[in-house]
Formats: C-alpha cells, structure tokens, sequence
C-alpha cells in the first residue's frame, strides 16, 4: 500500500504548519517574556501595540 501523499489534505497541511509555527512561536516568546518578570497580558498587550492594534486602555494619540 503507497504512503498518502498529504496527512491532512492538499490545502489543509500548510494551514496546519502555519498554524503550529505560529503556536510554537508565541509559546517561546511568551516563555522568555516570563523570564524577565512580565505577565502574559502585558507580553500580549506590548505586541499587539507593535503590530499597530492599540488595546482600549491605552492613550490614543490624535494628530491635528
């Protein structure tokens, strides 16, 4: 019996992959966020201010 040629499906195995790098990703720099004395929410908080989504909380700059 040939082994299949996808585990999932054609389309469905890069989503996986692009799913489980992501996961892999966020995981270690949660970990190493840690390390240095920060929570979970303030490493959550501090990326999406990077990525340019500012949280409800924070100041909003308006420019004139």
């Amino acid at each position: 019996m040939p082994s299949p040629a996808h585990l999932i499906s054609k389309v469905g195995d890069p989503i996986f992959a692009a799913v489980i790098g992501l996961s892999a990703a966020a995981t270690r720099i949660n970990r190493e966020e840690k390390e240095l004395g920060r929570s979970t929410q303030q490493t959550i908080d501090a990326g999406l201010r990077r990525i340019g989504f500012p949280r409800q909380n924070d100041a909003v700059v308006k420019k004139n």
